[in-house]
């Protein structure tokens, strides 16, 4: 089991997890090698920073920049590149930690 695998099976029971997020896309709000917990929650909400599956890719850590009705919502990295629509959101990251220094922190709205 991979480490998404792992972190979608941990949220669907505890409706909680953390894994380890790396690479640049998110930069300055996250670093490359950042722990960050994550919640399930009943919805989503522009600005917040999510694991979910887009066009059959999973995507660990980005943010939430539209939402339809009809498409669900649009996910991004915080330099303007879009992933694509999705209707399939796991979690959202409420906590972010680096070299055990807290670097972001969400509000815990909505959680299931």
């Amino acid at each position: 089991m991979n480490k998404f695998e792992r972190l979608k099976s941990e949220l669907a029971q505890n409706g909680t997890g953390k894994m380890k997020a790396f690479g640049s896309s998110m930069l300055p709000i996250l670093k490359s090698g950042s722990t960050l917990t994550f919640v399930r929650a009943e919805g989503y909400q522009i600005g917040d920073i999510v694991f979910c599956k887009v066009k059959g890719r999973y995507i660990d850590a980005h943010k939430v920049i539209k939402m339809d009705a009809h498409k669900g919502y649009l996910i991004a990295n915080n330099h303007g590149y879009e992933n694509g629509w999705t209707r399939i959101v796991y979690g959202k990251v409420v906590l972010g930690e680096y070299q055990h220094q807290v670097i972001y922190r969400s509000e815990v709205t909505g959680a299931k």
